[in-house]
């Protein structure tokens, strides 16, 4: 299986379980550690941290196994590491806090134009 496979089921996964906001952000141009940032919101601590469970057991159902999970004691804010994928799985105060929809489509100022 690739990677557009992988990201397919991890949205599946998180709609599943009715993963608030989920977006996906191609971070290529941005990135040389991944290729995909998918960010969804939970409404409690159990919630973000079921679906990072859902997320998991679907990958690791298709053949996919994460290099790591962070985070997901505290339930605020939980990443988890497929490789050229990472999920991040926040309560919504944390996401808006962070913001890393912004940041991630930020263009670094080493590539930038002059």
């Amino acid at each position: 299986m690739t990677e557009p496979q992988l990201n397919d089921i991890i949205i599946n996964a998180l709609e599943d379980l009715k993963g608030r906001d989920i977006v996906s952000l191609d971070v290529r141009e941005l990135s040389d550690v991944m290729d995909t940032l998918i960010i969804v919101s939970g409404t409690s601590n159990r919630h973000v941290k079921s679906l990072v469970d859902n997320v998991v057991e679907d990958a690791k159902e298709a053949g996919f196994r994460p290099m790591g999970i962070e985070g997901k004691e505290g339930g605020e804010w939980v990443l988890v590491d497929f490789g050229d994928t990472v999920v991040h799985a926040m309560l919504p105060a944390t996401r808006e806090f962070y913001d890393l929809e912004r940041l991630w489509q930020l263009e670094p100022s080493s590539r930038s134009a002059d």
